[in-house]
């Protein structure tokens, strides 16, 4: 596998990887030469990770013909005061929207989640071969939840 990362101006940078030869835009913000135009890199490394076990998780429900309609990650963090500022503290809150009553259902959104963090994901995997602390919970929430939009903290 190959990764390529070209600046495109100030910091805005972006790369892509060999495997989907995609594009991404990451970038900084203005007071660094930035163009606030992209996500940062620390931001992608905990999108990353959300995705991972996020694609996981479904697979895993899907497989196990679990009923529900959506399925969010949301990652809370924590990070060291001086540089290098890397993570010490990772924890992911999965949210289930669907119907969900039935205990079978609920032991096998368990079962996906802790095989994702345990055996399958790789970045939740590299998390914690770092030292970084990493814990998880989960909710089940209505369907209909699904389509309203959260507030979202815009941070720094």
């Amino acid at each position: 596998m190959k990764v390529e990362v070209v600046q495109a101006r100030g910091l805005t940078m972006i790369g892509r990887a060999a495997g989907s030869n995609a594009w991404v835009v990451m970038d900084g913000p203005y007071k660094f030469r930035g163009s606030s135009a992209g996500i940062r890199p620390m931001e992608m490394f905990l999108v990353s990770l959300g995705g991972c076990t996020g694609m996981d998780v479904i697979s895993l429900m899907d497989k196990m013909k679990v009923p529900y309609r959506k399925l969010k990650v949301s990652i809370d963090y924590e990070r060291a005061q001086e540089h290098p500022k890397v993570y010490t503290k990772i924890h992911l809150h999965y949210t289930i929207y669907g119907d969900i009553e039935e205990d079978k259902d609920k032991a096998n959104i368990e079962k996906a989640i802790k095989l994702s963090q345990e055996k399958y994901c790789s970045v939740s995997a590299m998390v914690r071969s770092a030292g970084i602390e990493l814990s998880y919970d989960w909710e089940i929430r209505e369907p209909e939840e699904a389509d309203i939009p959260e507030e979202f903290d815009e941070g720094e």
